[in-house]
């Protein structure tokens, strides 16, 4: 969490940052933050103690390096694309590309801090489709992510109305 210090293998204090810069979302199931870098800009050293889903609005070229020394991952979003991560070693992102980078980061609280020990599912217990300007009956909770706006929400299930472009986030380990 925000504050909390680890120590690089060189022996080096790293005071930890937030894993997203501003939450627009907070409630007992979920937390949704928005992460947004300009070229060439890193989100510093961050640990993720609940699993997450990282929904993509404004995609760029990434680089994940881990405090740990191991390799860094390479990433390439788009816009509507999405990824689960279970919960991850201390780490970094930096925009390598020359696109602004935005998202909305889903930490699923009820899978970590809301547990005595972070918990793992399978990525196929979480789906996300997007979808504009219609209606759905949904089945079970989803979290609902407006691509245009920062408008956020958990929704219980049943009939939704979606103006615009939404990404809609299935939580079917809730419900399973």
């Amino acid at each position: 969490m925000r504050g909390d210090v680890v120590f690089s293998p060189s022996g080096e204090e790293i005071v930890l940052v937030d894993v997203g810069q501003r939450v627009l979302h907070d409630d007992p199931v979920v937390r949704v933050w928005e992460v947004s870098l300009e070229p060439g800009e890193t989100h510093p050293w961050h640990l993720h103690h609940n699993p997450y889903v990282v929904l993509s609005i404004d995609g760029s070229q990434g680089r994940m390096d881990w405090l740990d020394g191991s390799e860094p991952r390479f990433i390439s979003e788009h816009r509507g694309g999405w990824v689960y991560r279970p919960v991850s070693p201390v780490h970094r992102l930096t925009n390598i590309g020359t696109s602004f980078y935005r998202n909305r980061l889903v930490e699923l609280k009820d899978l970590g801090e809301n547990v005595p020990s972070p918990l793992d599912i399978s990525p196929d217990d979480v789906d996300v489709r997007t979808v504009a300007d219609c209606s759905l009956d949904l089945d079970g909770p989803h979290v609902l992510a407006a691509l245009d706006t920062e408008e956020v929400r958990l929704h219980p299930g049943g009939f939704s109305r979606f103006d615009g472009e939404w990404f809609v986030v299935e939580l079917s380990y809730l419900f399973r």
